[in-house]
């Protein structure tokens, strides 16, 4: 289990080496079946638990590590080396921790904390609908006040974990003429009566990941099932979101590392016309381009979750990290496939799995057009400022 001290630079080695030995030992050699499979590993997640991978940031006093956001990033790159569905697993324990560490009550935090980071209750994040994707105000999913409770009707789609989720964090309306401010977040026990799931989604990548719908009928809450105060569920579900965007980015630059290692492995083995492919020069450009482009990222990444360790503004550097570690993600996944040649384009090579579950970072947590949006929003910001 992680105990280590905050901002001390041997911690962040340690916890790389725990959750590099993790990825290589125990993800890598059955991502491919896993993939196959689109089987969800509740076995590693049970690991993932003990070994304190879940909740980096979460407080030691809620159970978790007590570590920062560099810790969390560094953590995220390392697994999603290893395979990104399981990587992906890690950033919505994350996002719920917060979620209760900063705005749950003792009761909520005892029932529910310490099952999440152990993965023995599996978490949804419930925000997507139909006409609710990067334009979170059109949700429509509503929650009515009934006595001291509450009736929940809706639906959410694409949702992690929906199909074999235990728990879900809402995002409702309870007051349609209020906007932003009418919405808030629901604990909800998604075996209760009047939940129903839509069937599993087959995704083109991050296989292991299972997405569904989720279908709200009169569903009967207590006045517990309420996070946090009624109305403030908008603002919450955004807090969150600058980690979740760091998380994502590193989870970017864990994929494309995955996919230069690959390469430059079988640059160096790969024989063409008596020597080996990589004594090309076109072909060592690539790699370099690969390994600088990796690098950025990284440094992108772990400039804003300095910045959110410190508590300064990151909304704008937490964006252009995912953005660009997003971009880079495919674009240097595909020249890891162009690298392995017809050999890379075959379903069982790691890079075929690598180039498919790169194609995601460009569109979860917020897609790239809607991160250059929030760019350029704090651009003018500062222009009109300064």
């Amino acid at each position: 289990m992680i105990n280590l001290p905050t901002n001390d630079p041997e911690t962040y080695e340690q916890i790389r080496d725990v959750a590099r030995r993790f990825a290589d030992q125990e993800v890598r050699p059955v991502a491919e079946s896993l993939d196959r499979e689109e089987r969800f590993p509740a076995d590693l997640y049970a690991r993932m638990g003990e070994l304190g991978l879940f909740g980096i940031t979460v407080p030691d006093a809620h159970g978790g590590a007590g570590l920062d956001a560099l810790a969390y990033a560094i953590v995220m790159e390392e697994i999603a080396r290893g395979y990104a569905s399981v990587a992906d697993q890690c950033g919505l324990i994350e996002l719920i921790g917060t979620l209760l560490t900063r705005y749950g009550t003792d009761a909520q935090r005892d029932r529910h904390m310490a099952d999440v980071l152990s993965a023995r209750t599996k978490v949804a994040y419930c925000i997507t609908e139909a006409d609710a994707g990067s334009d979170v105000s059109g949700i429509r999913t509503t929650a009515r006040a009934d006595g001291d409770g509450w009736v929940l009707n809706g639906g959410k789609l694409w949702i992690h974990n929906a199909p074999i989720a235990d728990l879900g964090f809402v995002l409702a309306r309870t007051d349609p003429d209020a906007g932003h401010r009418g919405m808030s977040i629901f604990i909800v026990d998604l075996h209760a009566p009047g939940v129903s799931r839509g069937p599993k989604e087959h995704k083109m990548g991050q296989r292991a990941s299972q997405v569904g719908a989720l279908n709200f009928d009169d569903v009967a809450l207590g006045p517990d099932a309420l996070l946090g105060e009624a109305g403030r569920g908008f603002y919450m579900m955004m807090s969150v979101l600058e980690k979740g965007r760091v998380g994502i980015a590193a989870l970017a630059t864990g994929i494309a590392q995955a996919g230069l290692e690959a390469a430059l492995d079988y640059a160096q083995t790969r024989r063409q016309f008596g020597r080996p492919i990589v004594d090309n020069q076109g072909l060592q450009w690539m790699l370099a381009d690969m390994a600088k482009d990796i690098a950025a990222a990284r440094a992108l990444v772990q400039q804003a979750a300095i910045l959110i360790d410190n508590g300064q503004p990151a909304n704008a550097a937490c964006s252009i990290a995912k953005c660009f570690a997003g971009d880079m993600c495919v674009a240097q996944t595909a020249n890891a496939v162009q690298i392995f040649g017809g050999s890379g384009y075959i379903q069982g090579f790691e890079v075929e799995r690598l180039y498919r579950d790169a194609k995601i970072t460009q569109i979860y947590e917020g897609t790239q057009q809607i991160q250059r949006t929030i760019i350029a929003r704090e651009l003018l910001k500062q222009g009109a400022a300064g």
